[in-house]
């Protein structure tokens, strides 16, 4: 009989038992047994998967460049992708060209490289380390943190504060170990834009503190008066006499603005110092860029009448949608982004369980993207919300007002 010696228990990352369930395994056992109503089609409204069609122009370019997928690419990226990238952030942000040989990096897609900077930046070798995050937040921030051996600290978003991140409710005491922090501007799931105000208190912060900065932007291309774009990091830094950016790097991403969620593709610019570093960490990682992604990346942010059509798209359900969900439930149309944040008026996962039995349309409860915190008193900040994702055909998102509306009338 072959002899297989036992594994020993410690030979797990023991941080991995602290990873809590992704919202959507948690929204999958909230609905286990759930029979939705069977005259209603399901109208999916839950998860931030934009569903407007890929531009065809993109499509070409990835096709027309499959060769390269005979030759490995590097970390890097190429100089040309990494250019394109440099005079999109010159275009979009109004500020001098970062220099593309250091001061930008491409990634696949924002989510692996906000989990994987997490690992370069923080210090293991300091007791105590923090991390902090907005909450309600993308649950890769505190899984970063964990995995990085660090103590997330989550700093509610209210609706009383306008949803905006509070910094002076973090002690002196907290801060001197916080060695990150993780912003999201436009917010998820609340749409606020961090103004100038706050950024220059952020950045005071960073210097006497010496912590970096993450900032998610995600969110960025989509907005809803095309004269006024959201306020983005680099532009708060120039704006701010920071034009090294330092301790300040940008997270951004084609998904939204594209609608290429499948491409995965997006790229961090900022503090060329923390990049070297960063870039240092991938080339071990392992994450490096298809060449014929890279092709279609470089047609893509070449160009912006695509773009301004995704934002009129959106805008147009914002305009239809909200008026009718907001006969009942607390809402408004976000700076930016592509989510509702609606007040719900029995607890959140009822009502997410209750709506998809009577009128099969799903959406997320916003309990499940936030943690209780110790910070605001114990509270969930999500609990008694829902987060709507506009991400369906605008009939759909309608038909789904309508259902939601006939729901709370039910109640």
């Amino acid at each position: 009989m072959p002899f297989f010696p036992s594994v020993p228990r410690h030979a797990v990352n023991p941080d991995l038992a602290r990873l809590q369930p992704y919202p959507f395994e948690k929204l999958r056992q909230l609905f286990a047994g759930v029979s939705p109503a069977p005259t209603l089609g399901e109208i999916k409204l839950s998860i931030g998967e934009p569903q407007h069609e890929t531009p065809p122009f993109i499509q070409r370019a990835l096709a027309d460049n499959l060769a390269g997928l005979a030759n490995y690419p590097t970390t890097q990226g190429s100089d040309a992708l990494r250019q394109a990238i440099a005079s999109w952030i010159t275009r979009r942000y109004g500020v001098p060209a970062p220099d593309a040989a250091t001061q930008v990096v491409p990634v696949n897609g924002s989510r692996e490289a906000l989990f994987a900077f997490a690992q370069t930046v923080v210090d293991r070798s300091k007791s105590g380390a923090k991390v902090v995050c907005p909450n309600p937040f993308y649950q890769i921030y505190e899984g970063a943190a964990l995995l990085a051996g660090a103590e997330p600290i989550y700093l509610n978003t209210l609706p009383e504060h306008d949803f905006a991140m509070d910094w002076g409710a973090l002690p002196e005491s907290t801060w001197r170990d916080v060695q990150l922090v993780y912003v999201c501007s436009p917010a998820n799931p609340t749409g606020k834009v961090i103004d100038l105000a706050s950024w220059k208190t952020l950045f005071e912060l960073s210097d006497r503190y010496g912590f970096v900065i993450a900032s998610d932007e995600c969110y960025s291309e989509i907005y809803f008066d095309e004269a006024r774009p959201p306020l983005g990091g680099l532009t708060a830094a120039a704006q701010l006499g920071r034009a090294d950016y330092r301790n300040l790097v940008i997270f951004s991403s084609l998904s939204k603005r594209s609608n290429v969620p499948g491409l995965r593709s997006g790229f961090v610019a900022g503090d060329a110092a923390i990049l070297k570093q960063f870039l240092l960490y991938r080339t071990y990682h392992g994450s490096a860029m298809n060449p014929a992604v890279q092709a279609a990346s470089i047609a893509a942010w070449g160009d912006e009448a695509h773009v301004r059509d995704n934002r009129r798209r959106y805008a147009e359900k914002f305009h239809e949608v909200t008026p009718v969900i907001a006969r009942h439930l607390d809402c408004r149309v976000p700076d930016a982004g592509f989510y509702l944040w609606a007040r719900t008026p029995i607890a959140d996962t009822e009502f997410a369980r209750e709506l998809l039995r009577r009128q099969n349309v799903v959406v997320l409860p916003g309990s499940y993207l936030a943690r209780p915190s110790t910070l605001g008193g114990g509270i969930n900040p999500g609990a008694n919300f829902i987060r709507i994702a506009l991400v369906a055909p605008h009939e759909q998102c309608l038909e789904a007002a309508r259902r939601i509306d006939a729901f709370c009338l039910s109640l």
